[in-house]
């Protein structure tokens, strides 16, 4: 049951990416561009996430799924190195490429090439986080 609801939601979010123009590039790029040929509809497709997340967070408090164990914590509000620095970096890959994780998984299927070299590039800065974390970890502790 639990793989079932897990395909569902991935091709609803998927879907919803692509109505959306969330997995057209140029949109992204033109959304980030605000000093040019600013495209501001993207603002409305992060709104319409944000609204129902907050909501759903408050309706989730003190509730249990149907499927899984519990729901997620919110996340931290404080604002740390790691959190700026993993921010900078996805900003930077988002505006130079016009895809994020989401997007460029749904976009697969005909992104070509470039979205499979982002992909796999994605994966390898994802798999090197955590050693790139330990080092910088230790160079602050040392400092």
């Amino acid at each position: 049951m639990r793989l079932i609801i897990a395909v569902i939601a991935g091709g609803l979010f998927g879907l919803g990416l692509h109505l959306s123009g969330m997995t057209d590039t140029n949109r992204v790029q033109g959304f980030l561009d605000i000093f040019s040929a600013w495209d501001p509809t993207l603002a409305f497709v992060m709104g319409g996430a944000i609204v129902p997340m907050a909501v759903a967070w408050r309706l989730t408090a003190g509730r249990k799924p149907l499927v899984g164990s519990m729901f997620p914590s919110r996340p931290s509000t404080e604002i740390t190195r790691r959190l700026v620095i993993g921010s900078v970096l996805f900003g930077i890959g988002w505006g130079l490429v016009g895809l994020c994780p989401g997007p460029a998984m749904a976009s697969l299927g005909y992104g070509g090439i470039p979205g499979v070299v982002f992909l796999v590039a994605m994966m390898v800065g994802m798999a090197a986080a955590p050693r790139v974390s330990q080092i910088l970890d230790r160079r602050t502790a040392s400092a």
